[in-house]
C-alpha cells in the first residue's frame, strides 16, 4: 500500500498545484481577496503532500520492494543501504520526483517567510512557481510514474549502475537539484514582478537570497561532481567538457551573471530589465540541462531516460516555459522603468561588462554543446566537439573576465575617476607584472601559453581580491564583503590549480610485473603483488604499490583496484590517490597481459587539489554573503524591535503616561 499512498499523494499535490495557479495568477488583482488568500496555505499543503510521496519512495527502496518497477530496475537486496537510499534519485523517475519535491518545499518557504514583496507580487510569484511544478507533476504522472507496480513481483532487482555506487551519489545530484530549484524560484519572482509591473529594489531583495542559494549549491554540485568523476572513472581528468558537465555549467554561468545584476538592482536600483532577462535565461539553461540529461538524447552515465516519449514531453515543457517567459518579457519590458543611471567607469559599469563576458562564455558552451545534436538531427551526421574547441575559444574571455573580477571591487559605485582607480590598482598591477616577468623567465617556452597566462593572472587576481580589505577595520567589515573577497580569492586559487595541472602534469602508461619499479616525477613506484578481494556486491583484483619520494624519506602503500560488479555485470577502475601538500599521485591498475604483467597508469598532478579547494572557497564566499545579507536585513529589524521593547526615552514615556518630563538642569556650560 505504500506505493499507492505515494501515488495518491502525488496526484493530490498536482491538484493543489493547479489550485495554486488559479489562486496566484488570477488572484493577484485582489491580493486581499478570498481567492488570493488560498495561495499560501495551498503552497504549504502541496509541499507536505509531495514530500510524503518522496519519503514513500525512499522507504520502498530501503525495503527493496520488488513489486515496484523502479525498485526492480535500480536496486538489489545485496546492495549496501547507502546506495539503496541514494538510489532513490539515482534514476530518472526518482530524480524528477526529488526535483519537484525540492521545488514545492521552496515554494512553501517563500509563502511562509517572504515579507518584503507587495502582496499582489507575492501571490503572482506563487502562481508562477506552481505553474512550473504542475508541468513536472504531469510529466511524472503521465510519462514517468515512480510508483508503477510490477506483477508478479520480481525475485531480485537488477541493481544500480556500479559507477553510481559511490557516496558521491548521496551528495552530488541533490546539490545540483537545489541549485536548479533556486533558479526556478528566482524565475518565478521575475514572472510575478512582470505580471504586477513591480520590478524594483524590493523585488530584487526578495529574489537575491534564492539566487545566492542556487549559486552556492550549483557551485558545490559542480565541484563535487568534478571530483567524483576524477576519482571514480579512473581517467585522471577533472573536466572533459562532456555535454552533461556543460548542462550544469551553463546554469552556473547564467546564475553568476544574475547574482551580480540582482545585487546592483537591490542596492543601487539599476539594471532592472537586464536582471529580469537574466532570470529568464538562467531558468532556461536549467531547463536545457534537465532536457539533455533526462530526455535520452545523450548516452552518458549521467543520463537516465531513453524513452523518446519522455524527451518529447520535456521538450514541450521547455518550449512552454521558456517561450511563455520570453513572450511575457517582450510584452511587459516596456513597463519596466529604467532605474538609476551610472557612468561607464563605475562598479555598475564593471558589472555590466562582467555580465557580457559571462554571456559570451555561456554562448560558447551552449553552441559547443548543442551544435553536434542539431547537426545530427538535420544531417544525420555525428559530430564531436571536445576540449580543444572549448579550451581555445573560451580561454581569452575567461581570463579577461577573471582580471575584471579582480579590478571591479576596487571601483566606486555610480562614478569614479580614472586616476583614483589607477592608484588603487597599483599593487595588483605590480604583482601581475612581476609574475609575468618571473614566470616568463622561469617557464617561458617550457609550458603552454595558456597555462602560463593562467598562473600569471591567478597571482595578480589573488592580490586584487584581498585589496578591498585594505585600510578597513576587519572586525567591522560586513560579512558579505568577506564573502565577496573569499569567493574572488577562490577563483584565483582554482585558476592556479587548473594552470598547474595543465602545465606540470606527468603521465606514464607502463606494463609491470611484481618486483618491478617505475619512475613518475620524483616518485618511485614498486609493484609488489596483486591480491583478490571481495566486497558486498563485487569482487576485485587489488594491486599493492610501494611508493617512495626521492630525497624525502616518504613512503606509502597504494592499492588501486579493478572491480567486477555482478548486478548488473560491470567492470570499474578504482583509482588509488595519495594527496600531498604539492599535488596528488594518482594510480590505476589495468588488464593483465597473461604473462604475469599488469598495465599501470600513473599520474603526478602538481597542485591539482587547488581546483577543488578554490571551488569550496567560492561556495563558502557565497554562504558568507548570504548570511551577511540576511543578517543586515533581518538583524536590523530584530535590533529595532528589541530596542522598542526595552526602556523608552523620558519624552516617549511622558507622552504615553500623560505626565510632563522635568526640564534638565543647566550645567553651566555654553555652546
Amino acid at each position: 500500500m505504500l506505493a499507492e499512498f505515494g501515488l495518491a499523494a502525488l496526484w493530490l499535490a498536482a491538484a493543489l498545484a493547479a489550485l495554486q495557479i488559479y489562486a496566484g495568477l488570477w488572484g493577484w488583482r485582489q491580493p486581499q481577496g478570498a481567492v488570493a488568500a488560498l495561495a499560501k496555505p495551498v503552497a504549504v499543503m502541496q509541499a507536505a503532500l509531495v514530500s510524503a510521496a518522496f519519503v514513500s519512495l525512499i522507504l520502498l527502496f530501503l525495503r527493496t520492494d520488488l513489486s515496484v518497477k523502479l525498485v526492480v530496475a535500480n536496486s538489489h537486496a545485496a546492495k549496501p543501504w547507502l546506495y539503496k537510499f541514494a538510489g532513490t534519485w539515482g534514476n530518472h523517475e526518482g530524480s524528477m520526483l526529488l526535483w519537484v519535491t525540492v521545488l514545492a518545499v521552496a515554494g512553501a518557504l517563500v509563502a511562509l517567510l517572504e515579507k518584503r514583496l507587495e502582496p499582489k507580487t507575492l501571490v503572482a510569484t506563487l502562481g508562477a512557481q506552481a505553474l512550473i511544478g504542475l508541468g513536472f507533476y504531469g510529466f511524472l504522472l503521465i510519462a514517468s510514474n515512480p510508483f508503477a507496480r510490477q506483477f508478479p513481483a520480481a525475485t531480485e532487482g537488477m541493481g544500480l549502475n556500479p559507477l553510481l555506487q559511490d557516496p558521491g551519489l548521496a551528495f552530488h545530484p541533490p546539490t545540483l537539484y537545489f541549485g536548479y530549484v533556486g533558479i526556478s524560484i528566482a524565475f518565478a519572482f521575475a514572472v510575478g514582478a512582470l505580471i504586477t509591473r513591480d520590478v524594483g529594489p524590493a523585488f530584487a531583495r526578495a529574489m537575491r537570497p534564492w539566487v545566492l542559494i542556487s549559486w552556492v549549491f550549483l557551485t558545490i554540485g559542480i565541484v563535487a561532481g568534478s571530483y567524483w568523476a576524477y576519482y571514480e572513472l579512473g581517467w585522471g581528468g577533472w573536466w572533459f567538457w562532456d555535454p552533461v558537465e556543460n548542462a550544469s555549467l551553463m546554469p552556473w554561468l547564467a546564475a553568476t551573471a544574475l547574482l551580480h545584476s540582482v545585487t546592483v538592482l537591490a542596492t543601487r536600483d539599476g539594471l532592472r530589465a537586464w536582471t529580469v532577462m537574466l532570470a529568464v535565461v538562467a531558468f532556461s539553461m536549467s531547463m536545457v540541462g534537465t532536457f539533455l540529461v533526462r530526455s535520452g538524447i545523450l548516452t552518458s552515465v549521467h543520463s537516465f531516460a531513453v524513452d523518446p516519449e519522455r524527451g518529447s514531453f520535456l521538450l514541450m515543457l521547455l518550449g512552454l516555459y521558456i517561450g511563455g517567459a520570453l513572450a511575457l518579457f517582450g510584452l511587459r519590458v516596456g513597463t519596466v522603468r529604467e532605474g538609476n543611471q551610472f557612468d561607464p567607469l563605475s562598479r555598475e559599469g564593471g558589472l555590466v561588462l562582467n555580465n557580457l563576458l559571462l554571456s559570451v562564455l555561456l554562448a560558447i558552451v551552449f553552441i559547443g554543446t548543442l551544435y553536434p545534436l542539431a547537426a545530427e538531427v538535420l544531417t544525420g551526421e555525428k559530430l564531436s566537439i571536445g576540449p580543444p574547441y572549448f579550451n581555445s575559444v573560451s580561454a581569452a574571455p575567461a581570463l579577461i573576465l577573471v582580471l575584471l573580477m579582480g579590478a571591479g571591487p576596487l571601483i566606486r559605485w555610480r562614478r569614479d575617476e580614472g586616476g583614483a582607480v589607477a592608484r588603487r590598482l597599483i599593487v595588483p598591477a605590480v604583482v601581475l607584472a612581476a609574475a609575468a616577468i618571473g614566470m616568463g623567465l622561469l617557464w617561458g617556452g617550457k609550458i603552454g601559453m595558456l597555462p602560463l597566462l593562467g598562473l600569471i593572472v591567478a597571482a595578480g587576481v589573488a592580490v586584487a581580491s584581498v585589496a578591498p580589505l585594505a585600510k578597513r577595520n576587519l572586525r567591522r567589515t560586513p560579512l558579505f564583503t568577506w564573502g565577496m573577497v573569499i569567493a574572488h580569492l577562490g577563483v584565483a586559487v582554482s585558476l592556479a590549480g587548473m594552470a598547474s595541472d595543465s602545465a606540470f602534469m606527468q603521465e606514464r602508461l607502463v606494463a609491470m610485473k611484481p618486483g618491478e619499479t617505475a619512475q613518475i616525477g620524483s616518485f618511485k613506484v614498486r609493484f609488489d603483488t596483486v591480491v583478490p578481494i571481495a566486497g558486498p556486491n563485487w569482487t576485485a583484483v587489488e594491486a599493492q604499490l610501494h611508493v617512495s619520494r626521492d630525497g624525502a624519506g616518504w613512503t606509502k602503500v597504494m592499492r588501486p583496484q579493478s572491480r567486477q560488479f555482478w548486478s548488473p555485470p560491470t567492470e570499474t577502475s578504482e583509482a588509488a590517490i595519495e594527496t600531498l601538500w604539492d599535488g596528488q599521485l594518482y594510480t590505476v591498475i589495468g588488464k593483465s597481459d597473461g604473462s604475469g604483467g599488469w598495465q599501470m597508469r600513473l599520474w603526478w598532478k602538481p597542485f591539482v587539489t587547488l581546483i577543488w579547494a578554490g571551488g569550496l572557497m567560492i561556495a563558502l564566499g557565497g554562504v558568507l554573503a548570504l548570511i551577511g545579507r540576511l543578517w543586515r536585513e533581518g538583524g536590523a529589524d530584530f535590533w529595532k524591535n528589541w530596542r522598542a521593547a526595552g526602556p523608552q526615552p523620558a519624552a516617549k514615556v511622558a507622552k504615553t503616561t500623560g505626565t510632563k518630563p522635568k526640564a534638565a538642569k543647566p550645567t553651566g556650560t555654553r555652546r
